[in-house]
C-alpha cells in the first residue's frame, strides 16, 4: 500500500468522496484514471476492514462489467464471478405443488455476453480498493463527516476526528440513509413497503448451471441467484414482521420455510451464513446536486430489489459523474460549479426516477394474492415470453445496455 500522509498535512483536494462502498470507489477511480492530475481522496465512516466481513453477493450487469474492465478491475473479479446463463420467472403460492414457468431469459445480451454476473461483495470492494491504491487515491477509514461548509471556490469538510479537509467538490456516496444528504438540506420522496429483504447464502447438492430464478410469491419476490460452485445467494422478500421472526427465531423453522420456497430441484440445501433482513422502501432525492456537492448511488435513490438494479444504477451514477467532472476539467471549467454539476443531474435524474417508479409498480403488481390480478399478470408474462422484441428489450434493460449510457458503461475511455 502507498504511504498515506496524515490528514492534518493534506493539501487541498479536487474531489473528496464520502463513502467507500462500490459506488464511491468506482466514482473516485473513474475520475482519477481519466485525469491523474486531480487530487482525490475517499473518507468512510465504517471501521477499517469491516468490508472484508461482508458475506453478501451482488448481481453485476453487463454494462457495469464493461466499466469495471475499463477501470482495470474486472480481470481480477472475473476469476471469482459466476455468470448468469439463464433466468426463469414464476408466479405462484408457496403451497402450490407445481410452479409453472411463465417467462424465460437466455443468458446472453444482444452483444453475446452474459447479461449479468454474481460477484461476492468483498471481492468487488477489494478489487476497487486495490485499483484506488495503484492510482494514489487515499482512503481514510473509520472517520465520519461531521459537517461541511460550502464557499465560493471550495467546500470545507470537517471530520469527526477534528481534522478538516478542503476540496472543490464533495461527493456523497454514503448510502440510502445519507447523513450528508441531510446536511445539505436535500429533501426526499420516501415511503416504506412494510417488507424486508432477507439475504443469505445456501449450499446445495446439485449444480445450478448458472441459472437464476425469481418466484413471485404473495408476500414478495423470492430470488435464487447462482454463485461459484454449488452455492446460491437468496434474496427473499417478506412482510417485515414475518421477516424479523424468521431471522431471529428458531433455525429449524427458518430452514423449513426456506426449503418450502427453494424446492428440492438442487437436492438438499444448507444455510451457510447468518440470515439478515433489511427494511425495503423507495427513496428518491428531490435534487442530486448543490454547489460543490453531488449525490451518487443509494444516497440519491434507494429502490426495491425486485429488478436487481440498485447497484447498477449506482455504477451509472459513478460513470456519469466522472464523465461530467473529467470533461469539465479538460475544458478548464470549475468542477464544483452548479452549472457543471447540473449536467450530471439532468443526465441521471430521469433514469433513476423511471426505475424507481418501475420497481414500485412491479412490487405492487406482484406482491399480492388477488386472483383476477394474478391471472392478468400471468397472461402478460406468457405474452412477453413469446414476443422476441419485447423480451430483447427487457434483456437490454437487465444488462444495463439501454438509454443514454456513459462511455465507461460502453467499455470506452472517458
Amino acid at each position: 500500500m502507498p504511504y498515506k500522509r496524515p490528514a492534518a498535512e493534506r493539501p487541498p483536494l479536487d474531489v473528496l468522496v464520502a463513502g467507500a462502498g462500490y459506488v464511491g470507489l468506482a466514482a473516485a477511480v473513474s475520475m482519477k484514471q481519466a485525469r491523474p492530475n486531480l487530487a482525490i481522496a475517499v473518507v468512510d465512516a465504517a471501521p477499517e476492514g469491516i468490508w472484508e466481513k461482508d458475506g453478501r453477493a451482488s448481481a453485476i450487469a453487463a454494462a457495469a462489467c464493461r466499466m469495471l474492465s475499463r477501470l482495470g478491475c474486472w480481470e481480477e473479479i472475473e476469476l471469482q464471478a459466476q455468470p448468469i446463463n439463464d433466468m426463469i420467472v414464476t408466479d405462484s403460492r408457496t403451497s402450490d405443488p407445481v410452479r409453472p414457468v411463465f417467462l424465460t431469459f437466455g443468458g446472453e445480451a444482444v452483444t453475446g455476453e452474459p447479461f449479468a454476473h454474481m460477484v461476492a461483495n468483498k471481492t468487488l470492494n477489494g478489487a476497487l480498493r486495490r485499483r484506488a491504491a495503484e492510482l494514489g487515491i487515499d482512503i481514510i477509514e473509520g472517520v465520519a463527516v461531521r459537517a461541511f461548509e460550502t464557499g465560493i471556490a471550495n467546500v470545507l469538510v470537517h471530520l469527526a476526528d477534528g481534522i478538516s479537509l478542503e476540496a472543490r467538490l464533495l461527493v456523497a456516496a454514503d448510502g440510502v440513509n445519507s447523513r450528508l444528504r441531510d446536511m445539505a438540506g436535500i429533501k426526499t420522496v420516501k415511503w416504506e413497503y412494510g417488507q424486508s429483504g432477507i439475504v443469505c447464502t445456501v449450499a446445495h447438492e446439485r449444480p445450478h448451471n448458472g441459472r437464476a430464478e425469481e418466484h413471485f410469491l404473495p408476500a414478495g419476490p423470492f430470488a435464487i441467484l447462482p454463485l461459484m460452485g454449488n452455492r446460491s445467494s437468496i434474496v427473499w422478500t417478506e412482510r417485515t414482521e414475518d421477516a424479523e421472526k424468521l431471522v431471529n427465531g428458531d433455525e429449524l423453522v427458518f430452514e423449513i420455510e426456506l426449503e418450502q420456497r427453494f424446492g428440492l430441484k438442487l437436492g438438499e440445501i444448507r444455510v451457510e451464513d447468518k440470515p439478515r433482513a433489511w427494511p425495503l422502501g423507495l427513496t428518491l432525492a428531490r435534487a442530486f446536486v448543490k454547489p460543490r456537492f453531488a449525490l451518487c448511488g443509494d444516497a440519491a435513490h434507494g429502490i426495491h430489489p425486485i429488478a436487481g438494479q440498485g447497484l447498477n444504477l449506482g455504477f451509472k451514477d459513478a460513470a456519469a459523474l466522472a464523465e461530467t467532472v473529467v470533461e469539465a476539467d479538460r475544458l478548464g471549467q470549475d468542477i464544483g460549479a452548479l452549472d457543471v454539476l447540473q449536467r450530471y443531474e439532468r443526465w441521471r435524474r430521469f433514469d433513476t426516477v423511471q426505475m424507481g417508479i418501475t420497481t414500485d409498480v412491479l412490487n405492487r403488481l406482484f406482491s399480492n394474492d388477488f386472483a383476477p390480478l394474478r391471472t392478468v399478470r400471468d397472461i402478460g408474462l406468457g405474452l412477453v415470453d413469446r414476443m422476441p422484441m419485447i423480451k430483447g428489450f427487457f434483456i437490454r434493460q437487465a444488462s444495463g445496455l439501454s438509454g443514454a449510457m456513459p462511455r465507461l458503461l460502453r467499455g470506452e475511455p472517458i
